[in-house]
């Protein structure tokens, strides 16, 4: 260790590693070009769920090369009158077949009341975006012309496809600069110096895009597709994640200068001080993130796979570049707060340091009062609601959602996602049959045939992706089950929103209970400890419940009318607190460990609450802004997360770490270590009078 940090910050060396670093990442975007993530997120479910096998079966079927826009015809001023629908037809039957699979198009239907009126254009797949855009921009010109008072949207597979390309086009790029602008201003308050911020935000920014390209390239290895929301949140965890560490080590930089008046021995210091505190708390966040390799979901192993090699990226960029970095410039870096050699101890003065003497005196009713208030805050769970549907999960709907609610309110409401049920041929008429006398089905027709299968639409009499429809699916699949040979299978937009719930609920239970085990055997072997761990633990726990809580009445309030949680968000955002969140704790710590050494348990708490209070609020702080930012992308998802994760990082900072963990450590004093004895007891230290806030000798740490 201490050839490596002379490595890093010895005149003759330090700028070797930036050399490194710049070779490196010149030679990474220079192979990696201009690869982009696709556009929107895929449903990723396993191959062994019913709508998958339905999805692998409908490719045998004539239909299975072509999918199909919906025009709707909506009338702004009462019905269709029958020159209006002539057109509509002509137009169906003229230009639009023009451009329709096999030239033909059929005729509008109309619904009862004669408002709607919805023309379906068979189209070939365009696996091309820009081709597929244009092609959609020319569908809605064609429907559109001459006609007056109609509204006119293009939904339907093509039109949804279309749209959230639209939605994500730029998506990246609006994320990355709102994150660089939020981190840059909050590091420049934060620093007050007019220089400073700007080496972490730079060593941390090109930290950012090598974490993408590594992690795609890691990824297509793997055979995993990172979408734009996977990428959206591996930026904002690199940039959160690393700029803590850049400012938990600058912080102990400026402590060191204060005692060696040599910048790069103050650097050596500093980096075996902070270092394993980064290690330890960015290898958590990583190992827990690749607990999401053993989930069902696609999208969720895509996650945890691109975000670790995030979360390691940042982590060798803080630990190797940026010391190198900080080294190359004078203590002039710190302007006009400049650290000098022999200065004031600044930690004794420290508002926290009397923060943690004051809690100190009555920590039992301080811990009780936090417990209470996170019970408070999490009230609202017991109000909580998962479960988005497709048209619910965009902050700005698109056109198609537009397009798909006029339909569901003109015609029956399981129109707009009939189920597909794929049967042995010989059981299609009994099946038809049976599914048609099922509560919840409104209708049941046959469909196409391959030599062994037969499929059947369904239309329910439940609006798409709701309780009502997803109990018809049930229904459905163990009708099925007493059909002939029982090997009927249901498809379709309901049924793969009920698979991707039901693998969700799979993926919590088997991944939260398993991430919390992570957490604690990192953090036994971390501390040595039992004690510590369980109780950190817990409280971190709790202040995830307490953000979930919060967060539901904020979804609920006209700030945002959320009808629910999404199903993903509750994984995620467990997964990002519980981890994140310890993060604070093990900073927090770690040091409460080093100065126990020299101060007993509570003292040692103390110093530490002095040492590390002002740089982890200050990063806690710029982490919720960070992933608040995670709001400027498109989907609601998004935004939940961003805010449950900024709502929970801010209990963790303010509350939970800056008052209950310390008052649990003076609870338990030196039972706080167990099974190890601390070096010092408090019984020892108050026999030596320790003072955690008495002014410290320039060289007491330099022994």
């Amino acid at each position: 260790m201490g050839a490596l940090t002379r490595f890093l910050t010895s005149a003759k060396t330090s700028w070797i590693m930036l050399v490194i670093t710049a070779v490196a990442a010149t030679a990474l975007f220079a192979l990696a070009g201009s690869e982009e993530s696709e556009t929107a997120p895929s449903v990723g479910l396993p191959s062994s769920a019913e709508s998958v096998k339905v999805d692998q079966l409908l490719e045998e079927f004539p239909s299975a090369d072509a999918t199909s826009a919906l025009l709707v015809f909506a009338s702004e001023d009462g019905v269709l009158d029958e020159d209006t629908l002539s057109l509509i037809d002509q137009k169906a039957f003229g230009d639009l077949a023009a451009l329709a699979l096999d030239g033909a198009v059929p005729p509008a239907q109309v619904s009862d009341d004669g408002t709607v009126a919805l023309v379906v254009v068979p189209l070939e797949p365009e696996p091309d975006v820009a081709e597929q855009t244009a092609r959609a921009q020319e569908i809605r010109d064609i429907a559109a012309a001459d006609l007056e008072g109609v509204r006119v949207y293009l939904t339907g597979a093509e039109g949804f496809e279309v749209d959230i390309a639209a939605v994500f086009d730029g998506a990246d790029f609006t994320l990355l600069l709102t994150t660089v602008i939020v981190v840059a201003v909050l590091l420049l308050i934060t620093y007050r110096s007019p220089w400073l911020w700007i080496v972490p935000l730079v060593v941390i920014g090109l930290a950012d895009a090598l974490a993408g390209i590594v992690a795609r390239q890691v990824a297509s290895a793997v055979g995993i597709q990172l979408d734009a929301s996977i990428t959206g949140i591996l930026s904002v965890l690199v940039f959160g994640a690393g700029t803590n560490y850049a400012l938990l080590l600058i912080a102990r930089y400026r402590d060191e200068l204060r005692l060696h008046e040599s910048r790069r021995e103050a650097m050596q210091r500093a980096l075996r001080g902070a270092g394993p505190a980064i290690i330890a708390s960015g290898s958590t966040v990583a190992l827990a993130l690749l607990t999401l390799l053993l989930a069902e979901i696609a999208g969720n192993r895509a996650l945890g796979l691109a975000c670790a090699v995030g979360i390691v990226v940042a982590m060798f960029f803080a630990l190797f570049v940026l010391p190198a970095a900080l080294v190359l410039f004078g203590r002039g870096l710190f302007w006009p707060y400049i650290p000098r050699f022999q200065s004031p101890d600044a930690i004794s003065r420290s508002v926290w340091g009397k923060l943690g003497r004051g809690v100190s005196k009555r920590p039992v009713v301080v811990a009780t009062v936090g417990f209470v208030v996170l019970g408070a805050m999490a009230s609202g769970l017991l109000f909580v609601q998962t479960g988005l549907s497709q048209n619910d999960r965009f902050l700005q709907k698109p056109e198609a959602v537009q397009g798909q609610e006029v339909l569901a309110e003109a015609f029956s409401a399981g129109t707009t996602s009939p189920a597909i049920v794929v049967v042995p041929l010989e059981d299609a008429e009994a099946a038809t049959t049976a599914l048609a006398d099922l509560d919840g089905v409104d209708a049941a027709r046959p469909g196409e045939t391959t030599d062994e299968f037969a499929r059947i639409d369904v239309t329910l009499d439940a609006s798409a992706e709701t309780d009502a429809a997803f109990a018809t699916v049930e229904r459905m699949r163990e009708a099925l089950d007493d059909v002939g040979s029982g090997e009927g299978l249901v498809g379709g937009l309901d049924s793969q929103a009920l698979d991707v719930a039901e693998a969700q609920a799979r993926d919590q239970a088997l991944l939260i209970p398993l991430i919390l085990a992570l957490v604690f055997v990192v953090l036994v072997l971390l501390l040595r400890a039992f004690v510590a761990p369980l109780l950190l633990l817990i409280a971190v726990v709790a202040s995830f419940f307490s953000a979930i809580g919060v967060s539901w009445w904020l979804f609920q309030s006209p700030l945002f009318g959320f009808p629910a949680i999404d199903t993903n968000v509750l994984l995620f955002s467990f997964l990002f607190l519980v981890a994140l969140g310890v993060d604070y704790s093990i900073f927090l710590v770690t040091r409460a460990k080093e100065e126990a050494a020299r101060l007993g348990t509570s003292q040692g708490m103390i110093r530490a609450l002095a040492a590390t209070g002002a740089v982890i609020t200050s990063a806690g702080i710029l982490l919720a802004a960070v992933f608040a930012v995670l709001g400027v992308l498109p989907l609601i998802t998004l935004t939940q997360i961003g805010v449950i994760v900024c709502i929970g990082v801010l209990i963790d900072t303010l509350l939970v770490r800056t008052v209950i963990v310390p008052a649990l450590a003076f609870i338990t004093r030196d039972r706080f270590w167990w099974p190890r004895r601390p070096a010092l007891t408090d019984a020892e230290a108050a026999r030596q009078g320790a003072d955690a806030l008495a002014p410290e000798q320039p060289h007491a740490l330099s022994r």
